[in-house]
């Protein structure tokens, strides 16, 4: 009987070291298989045969102890290891590698898998799948608007290669900047005439001069002057304003200028003066025509001016596209002028082309650090009426607050803006997934926006999860529920994208084991023909 317990031991060690081989032997074979976690066989002895139970100590003997001899071995478990693998580069989207110990959630028919291999593509349909399978890649879709609802309710993860985004009309631009609080005042403060008019002139004769001056806005405007004479040493000075197109804005008016016999001006209008004021508060015009340096005598005529002194008006501008409702773009163009220290005007414009703007200007004054006090209107709000039967819409221009937005220092004078919300319509042209699942669509017009999020599951016993294969597992009895999480801090777990998880096992510990499966087979059978050959003798013992 003896003789055959060895023989059994011997036939267990060769069966479950065979075993053993098998399991190195399916390592090796999947070093290649992305998101594969090699497993390790562990064994254990069987139950024992009692050849004599031991005795407790007496008084007057000690104790003994038990004779047992083992009957053989057995596997003890086959466990997987779960270490992190290395990732590969692969540059492709939808390729996604896991670092932590959270698996991918997929569906097929009905019943759900979980992976660790990532190699994911798109199919037909927009669906996120498995390729070699189906299997649809389980999460969550985000809202028209881009927003990831709460919660774990999974669904397959779809995106439509077709998506397109509707324009939005622009409703808010913020603006930055600084202006120059030593910039001179923009609209003209003197025009200053000087030259000489010929004595011989005939009577009926004229001289003219002509020149830019500024509005308070910064429009720019002409001013014609000329100088008729109607009697010895009198002339009719006539001046009028004309704006770009030639329309007169003010004039002509006509003032008597009379000369005395040193050819100096004598009076204007019956006075002893040299300056007109020019003022119209509806435009913005206050400025004085000084003609004090003109003379009458006999050298030639010339008739020239300046002015304020050849400055220039301070105009500072900045330029920002806005989107109407069929997402057709248009230059709003802010133009800020110096009216006084620490006032200054606004004024808006945009292309004739582009339609009509309204409530399109104002004012802002700043304190004496440089931060703004007010604003008028407050909020300032602008009205553009867009060509081409886009609807009516408000824009608000958000210069900031205190320190916030525009300043007044002495810093060079520049303004910008620094944001608009509205966009044009736009189709899907790129995809990206972040470390936390998000999947980022970005679209023709630069924007980007959340289109759904990848959901993980992590288990108590990642170990008692059955392999079904094509790299997926299923819950079992001993695997526990699925803990199901976005990526990130609720799962312990983050996604690489444009690379793959490969295979943890060790090829050096795989040989190691196999040469060790090798020996351990040898070895038992050498136990097998051993037992044998004394089985043999016992035989002949009748001969």
């Amino acid at each position: 009987m003896s003789l055959l317990n060895s023989l059994f031991s011997g036939v267990s060690g060769l069966r479950n070291h065979q075993s053993m081989m098998d399991v190195v032997g399916n390592n090796i074979a999947n070093v290649n298989s992305i998101g594969y976690k090699g497993s390790r066989v562990t064994f254990s002895d069987t139950f024992n045969n009692f050849v004599r139970f031991g005795s407790n100590p007496t008084d007057t003997s000690g104790g003994t102890n038990a004779f047992q001899i083992g009957l053989g071995m057995k596997i003890s478990s086959i466990d997987r290891n779960w270490n992190q693998g290395t990732f590969e580069r692969t540059g492709i989207t939808t390729d996604l590698a896991l670092q932590g110990n959270g698996l991918f959630i997929l569906e097929n028919n009905g019943e759900k898998f979980y992976s660790r291999a990532g190699a994911f593509a798109f199919d037909a349909n927009g669906k996120l799948v498995n390729p070699q399978n189906g299997s649809i890649v389980q999460g969550k879709l985000a809202t028209e608007d881009g927003v990831i609802p709460p919660g774990n309710n999974l669904d397959d993860i779809v995106v439509d290669a077709n998506l397109k985004l509707p324009a939005e009309a622009t409703t808010l631009t913020s603006w930055g900047g600084n202006l120059n609080s030593m910039a001179s005042l923009t609209r003209t403060e003197k025009y200053a005439q000087s030259g000489n008019i010929n004595a011989s002139m005939a009577v009926g004769d004229t001289i003219t001069d002509q020149n830019t001056i500024y509005d308070f806005n910064g429009n720019a405007y002409t001013l014609q002057t000329s100088y008729e004479k109607t009697a010895a040493d009198t002339y009719d000075l006539t001046y009028e304003l004309v704006d770009e197109a030639g329309t007169s804005i003010l004039g002509p008016t006509t003032a008597e200028a009379v000369f005395d016999a040193d050819g100096n001006l004598a009076t204007l209008d019956g006075a002893a003066a040299s300056t007109i004021s020019l003022e119209d508060s509806a435009i913005g015009i206050n400025f004085q025509l000084d003609v004090s340096e003109v003379t009458q005598l006999d050298s030639a005529a010339t008739l020239s001016s300046t002015v304020d002194d050849n400055r220039e008006p301070t105009i500072v501008n900045g330029t920002v596209t806005v989107y109407d409702s069929l997402g057709n773009p248009h230059n709003l163009t802010i133009t800020f002028t110096k009216t006084a220290s620490n006032s200054w005007n606004w004024n808006t414009e945009v292309p004739a082309s582009s339609g009509t703007l309204s409530s399109s200007s104002g004012s802002i004054v700043f304190n004496s650090d440089g931060s703004i006090n007010t604003i008028s209107p407050n909020p300032p709000v602008v009205s553009l009426t867009p060509s081409g039967g886009a609807s009516v819409q408000n824009i608000k221009l958000n210069f900031g607050e205190s320190f916030g937005g525009i300043t007044q220092t002495s810093s060079d004078s520049v303004i910008s803006a620094l944001s608009q919300n509205g966009t044009a319509a736009a189709t899907l042209s790129n995809l990206s997934i972040d470390q936390y699942g998000y999947i980022v669509g970005v679209f023709s017009n630069g924007q980007s926006r959340k289109l759904a999020q990848l959901m993980l599951a992590t288990f108590p016993n990642l170990n008692g999860l059955t392999s079904v294969g094509d790299n997926m597992f299923t819950v079992s009895a001993n695997a526990g529920d699925p803990l199901i999480g976005e990526p990130g801090e609720a799962t312990g777990t983050t996604i690489q994208s444009g690379a793959l998880e490969q295979s943890n096992v060790d090829l050096s510990e795989e040989f190691t084991r196999m040469i060790v499966a090798q020996r351990g087979f040898q070895a038992n059978a050498r136990v097998v023909t051993t037992s044998d050959s004394l089985l043999q003798e016992i035989t002949n013992l009748v001969r």
